[in-house]
């Protein structure tokens, strides 16, 4: 049959925003209990909470919600020995005791104020009766500053609590010994954050780590030796140390087995009872699961995104996406001929389409400046539709957030809510992105709001050149830091007609006078020295260049934002708008950082699709009942 003519951008699509939420869910960390396998989903259909699941089964009843706030970003929020699990429990932040089929009971104390005491990180000692986690502490009124990070060992009851190690501003992976004679564990100090510099400690005893070497996911083997990552040669490679025979390099590979520890509790890496490893590496984008005995051999598993995996005995359980299905659970037990016997235990969502609605990212190199950056490129697509003879598609640029993040290629319904509409996509790893290395990692350093911004540019300009988009519908949208860039190229540069600022950052000082604790010296490396560099700081920000800041802009923002707060959106609207430059706003209450209800979802990809119709000028789709968003100061076309 052949495929109806339509202009770009109003293609009719079964991939709206009602189908990116029904019965969606994302899918966090997992972990093994015996032969019981458990893992956690935040269903946006229930608010966003996030739900644990044993063998298929929900067991963590409502209104119970296991996500930890420490760091704000979270991770690690539960942990698992025995048939029983301990969880922080979101509104309160409380730990939890949940033996399925009962009620959660707490383990912890009121703390003095709600939500002062947060727990994440945990781990079990062998003996059965204590346990290890972090513990984040607030003061009530205090400020960044007067927050406790620590890590603390107590009866699996919450009885008899002792702070183990504290004076750090940070710890993470407290891991016993599997004789439970040793405590090893992770921390660092600000100015850096986890992908900086961290050291790795055995009973106090720094063993790897320091200055310019990140050291992240420890984990002991049966043989008493202590594994662990580092990018002491570029790349996060994987390490072991003894006590008799000290570190030793294992597996070294121009590719990136670990990955930013945004949050806690996952893992690049699985012990196998033989001695064997499993693991996960990603190169040019994509990631690969491979056995390693000696030699590496990549394993015959479709997923090509791998946020995390474990290991028992010769099983290994994994969450994995693809470009075309979204994340699901796998389970395989891996043979002696280095062959994998399987199944996925928690599929991905029947979507009920062909793949011809799927456009397959192409990993892109191109130049920008003296170096070569990286991109993921989606092209327009659909088996229905294609667009007009001569005509060119218009371009979102992505801009992930971080900025020390990646763009990833799973297969993600808001971003083919795009493509299926005749939109082309380019998710952009600008320099400071993982994925390419220590020193890609850095091209950021003091450099935020600039590589970034000139990696964005660059990457939509080698695509106008291939004549693959149209050079007068190029439009930028990004959250959290992925805004600030997205604000700062529409401020800086004349390259785009029209961005989408999701949650981001306007005033690089204001931020860093009104941001957690994790964050509060992020920006020291990124931007440089506050207050020493304050001119940078304000020389970088968009609400100070607004001069040649004249296309148009929306913003969307959660009204209960710690990371971001509203008024770091409020005040770039507040400035186009007595402009008179085109701006809308779209503010959700009872969000955080980032949307996970699904009305707020739907909500934030409609309102953006309404946007870009009346910016650039084409119909929305017919029969998907999209609300217009009312944008101020724009002229009829």
């Amino acid at each position: 049959m052949a495929r109806v003519i339509a202009p770009y951008g109003s293609w009719p699509t079964p991939i709206t925003s009602r189908l990116a939420v029904q019965a969606a869910v994302s899918l966090g960390e997992i972990a093994f209990d015996g032969d019981a396998l458990w893992w956690a989903e935040s269903r946006p259909d229930d608010g966003g909470r996030t739900v644990l699941v044993r063998d298929g089964v929900d067991v963590l009843p409502a209104p119970f919600n296991a996500r930890t706030a420490v760091h704000e970003y979270g991770g690690g929020a539960w942990w698992v020995a025995d048939g029983v699990c301990w969880f922080a429990n979101w509104s309160d932040q409380r730990l939890y005791r949940l033996v399925p089929g009962e009620d959660p009971q707490p383990v912890t104390p009121e703390p003095a104020s709600l939500r002062a005491d947060r727990w994440a990180d945990g781990v079990v000692h062998p003996d059965g009766r204590r346990m290890a986690c972090i513990r984040e502490r607030h003061c009530a009124g205090g400020g960044p500053g007067d927050v406790v990070n620590e890590i603390v060992v107590m009866g699996i009851g919450g009885s008899d609590l002792e702070v183990r190690v504290s004076g750090p501003d940070f710890v993470a992976s407290p891991r016993w010994s599997l004789d439970g004679e040793r405590l090893a564990w992770i921390e660092w100090d600000h100015p850096n954050m986890p992908w900086d510099d961290t050291r790795l400690l055995v009973d106090g005893v720094v063993i790897a780590g320091g200055t310019g070497e990140s050291v992240t996911e420890p984990q002991w083997s049966d043989d008493g030796s202590l594994w662990f990552l580092s990018d002491r040669t570029d790349f996060w490679n994987l390490y072991r140390w003894s006590v008799t025979g000290g570190v030793e390099p294992i597996v070294v590979l121009d590719a990136e087995i670990g990955q930013p520890q945004w949050v806690f509790g996952r893992s690049r890496y699985a012990l196998l009872d033989d001695g064997r490893v499993v693991l996960a590496y990603q190169r040019d984008g994509f990631d690969r699961l491979a056995l390693w005995d000696g030699q590496l051999r990549d394993l015959d598993v479709p997923a090509r995104v791998i946020p995390t995996l474990v290991g028992r005995g010769r099983e290994v359980a994994l969450v994995g996406a693809s470009p075309t299905a979204e994340a699901q659970v796998y389970r395989l037990r891996l043979t002696g001929s280095a062959r994998s016997q399987g199944s996925v235990v928690r599929p991905a969502r029947d979507l009920g389409l062909e793949p011809a609605w799927f456009s397959v990212p192409e990993s892109l190199s191109f130049p920008s400046g003296d170096r070569t950056s990286h991109a993921l490129y989606y092209a327009p697509a659909s088996p229905e539709v294609t667009g007009p003879p001569q005509a060119l598609p218009p371009l979102l640029v992505y801009a992930h957030g971080g900025p020390t993040g990646a763009a990833l290629p799973a297969l993600s319904l808001s971003v083919q809510y795009w493509t299926s509409r005749g939109f082309a996509v380019v998710a952009v790893n600008y320099g400071g992105s993982t994925g390419y290395g220590r020193a890609y990692r850095k091209l950021l350093a003091r450099q935020w709001g600039v590589v970034d911004v000139e990696d964005c540019v660059a990457a939509a300009r080698y695509l106008v050149t291939a004549h693959r988009v149209d050079p007068d519908r190029l439009c930028i949208r990004g959250g959290s830091a992925g805004g600030f860039t997205t604000l700062a190229a529409l401020a800086f540069e004349d390259t785009f007609a029209a961005g989408a600022n999701h949650f981001g950052v306007s005033d690089l000082e204001a931020l860093q006078l009104d941001t957690h604790k994790f964050e509060s010296h992020y920006e020291h490396g990124l931007v440089g020295p506050y207050p020493a560099e304050r001119e940078v700081y304000r020389a970088r920000s968009p609400i100070h260049h607004l001069d040649g800041f004249d296309k148009p802009l929306i913003t969307f923002q959660g009204l209960q934002d710690e990371v971001v707060p509203p008024s770091q959106s409020e005040m770039i609207v507040e400035a186009l708008r007595a402009k008179g430059v085109p701006v809308a706003y779209v503010a959700f209450e009872g969000e955080q950082h980032g949307f996970r209800r699904a009305e707020n979802i739907r909500t934030a990809l409609d309102s953006e699709l309404s946007f870009y119709g009346q910016v650039l000028g084409f119909a929305l789709p017919a029969g998907e009942d999209i609300k217009p968003v009312a944008i101020e100061n724009l002229r009829p076309a």
